[in-house]
């Protein structure tokens, strides 16, 4: 080996190497990289952890992302909760603050330009900013479905209610109605709205369907029910619906008030009477009094029919109820207190032909209480001759009934004498029918005592054959024929009335003789 420059035993020595850093030296601050990170972060994507390669982060805004989107989706009317918006924007925030504060001194991946990861990050913001306008779209209709939902529901409600009774019904028509107002005044721009004019327009016909059916008295109810409709709808809504009842309940009260009047019913003056105090001037109102008068005149004509005491009955509560409806009304022209006056009389002049045909049935205390009434009632009326016959003989065929095969008569006198004594210590008052009917009072016997009953069995037995006592008596002119003879007891007495019949005929003097046992009784 040669020598070299340094000696045989030199060798040659290579300068030291430096160690090399644990991880990459932090790059120089950059703003427009922190911003980049920042809007990346933003996007919701996690984009700007993925470039810094910080891949547990950028998982956890997927993660949110993705939970944000199962929340959210599919879109419906009740839209995302507030809750869920807020955490969500929260983490974004903090995502975008925390990336720009980590991308200020951390490289890029890539693109390792800053300006365009900023490029990137401004263009990625487009993708939640039309997720929010897609979900905007998808939430309002998903509104307008439910909107509409609510309205078929609504009208499904008035649909069913239309085959049901108003009463039954009515619960539902009032939670459909509260369906209109609401989509009508909290949702007017809503296509559920815009449908609310036809659905009221079928709300009013199904519920007055009772009027298109001819069911006035039906239709009264739901009428009056629609006529308070305005008072909680926008009159914008209803435009001609408002006044739309009006004039169909004018005409279902007249028209049920007239049925039921012709019908004989009892409550047909509150129907007339609601009808002049709603809508006095309408056409229907100034019908109400021809048709009391005609009922007038129809109960008038039935006291010569069949039945007179039906009709008498009829004319009184026609008196009763049509002066109540004058008095409640206004009848500022009277007609109606002219009709009610004129049914008061026409049943007071009825009232006799009621108490012939209670005779002629035989209801003879209804005979007799009627005509004691009616001559009572009409003192210068030409039946009250008769009327008090009709009494005298309807109380004597209480206790005969033969007394009332034959109508009594307003005859008096006849050519056979006929005397009646009272044995009795009572006053009493002897009734008679036949061809003549009366009646007359005796004093009872100053001296008279009741006989018993074993006195009356005696054999020889005759009452008014004591010679020295004076007998209050009285004799009266009869004509032949049988005539039916009543003794009753006057005052507090409660003696049985005691009866005779007798066969009258010239020729002969007839003595009745009343005395009193344990019941009162009559000796001929």
């Amino acid at each position: 080996m040669s020598a070299g420059p340094y000696g045989p035993n030199q060798g040659f020595a290579m300068p030291p190497v430096p160690p090399m850093p644990a991880s990459p030296p932090p790059a120089p601050p950059d703003a427009w990289r922190a911003a980049a990170v920042a809007l990346l972060n933003l996007s919701g994507l996690g984009l700007g952890y993925a470039l810094l390669r910080r891949w547990v982060l950028a998982v956890a805004c997927w993660v949110a992302t993705g939970v944000l989107l199962l929340v959210a989706l599919p879109a419906d009317a009740d839209g995302v909760p507030g809750a869920a918006l807020v955490g969500y924007a929260v983490v974004l925030l903090l995502a975008a603050l925390h990336g720009g504060v980590v991308g200020l001194r951390t490289r890029l991946s890539r693109p390792a330009r800053a300006p365009l990861a900023l490029l990137l990050g401004v263009l990625l913001l487009a993708v939640p900013a039309a997720g929010a306008l897609w979900y905007q779209d998808a939430h309002d209709e998903a509104v307008e479905q439910a909107l509409l939902d609510r309205l078929d529901k609504a009208d499904h409600l008035v649909a069913a209610g239309g085959s049901r009774s108003f009463t039954a019904a009515e619960s539902d028509y009032r939670t459909a109605l509260e369906v209109y107002r609401d989509l009508a005044e909290h949702h007017s721009g809503s296509r559920a709205a815009r449908r609310v004019p036809d659905s009221l327009r079928t709300y009013y016909t199904t519920v007055a369907a009772a009027y298109g059916h001819q069911d006035y008295c039906g239709a009264v109810e739901p009428l009056k029910y629609l006529r308070t409709v305005p008072d909680t709808m926008p009159k914008r809504q209803l435009g001609s619906l408002a006044r739309w009842p009006d004039d169909r309940l004018a005409s279902s009260l007249y028209e049920c008030g007239a049925q039921r009047l012709t019908a004989g019913g009892t409550d047909w003056d509150a129907r007339f009477g609601d009808l002049l105090d709603t809508f006095p001037r309408s056409e229907a109102a100034r019908r109400v009094s021809p048709a009391v008068d005609a009922a007038v005149r129809r109960a008038e004509k039935s006291v010569g029919g069949s039945d007179p005491c039906t009709a008498v009955e009829r004319l009184r509560d026609l008196d009763t109820r049509i002066g109540g409806l004058s008095k409640s009304s206004g009848d500022t022209d009277g007609t109606l207190a002219r009709a009610a006056e004129r049914a008061g009389r026409s049943g007071d002049a009825g009232e006799y032909a009621c108490g012939v045909h209670q005779y002629r049935s035989g209801d003879y205390g209804a005979a007799r209480q009627t005509m004691e009434q009616f001559a009572a009632d009409n003192k210068n009326d030409r039946n009250r001759a008769r009327a008090q016959k009709f009494a005298i003989a309807a109380e004597v065929a209480q206790t005969l009934p033969k007394a009332g095969e034959n109508l009594p008569t307003t005859a008096s006198g006849g050519s056979i004498s006929v005397t009646v004594k009272n044995d009795s210590p009572h006053d009493i008052t002897v009734l008679y029918t036949g061809p003549v009917t009366g009646s007359f009072t005796l004093k009872g016997c100053g001296g008279c005592k009741a006989y018993t009953l074993a006195d009356t069995l005696m054999a020889g037995f005759k009452p008014c054959s004591d010679s020295g006592r004076h007998y209050p008596q009285r004799t009266i002119s009869l004509p032949a024929g049988t005539t039916y003879f009543v003794h009753k007891p006057n005052g507090g007495s409660t003696a049985t009335p005691a009866s005779d019949t007798a066969k009258l005929r010239p020729g002969y003097i007839y003595t009745e003789c009343a005395y009193t046992t344990q019941t009162f009784g009559s000796g001929y």
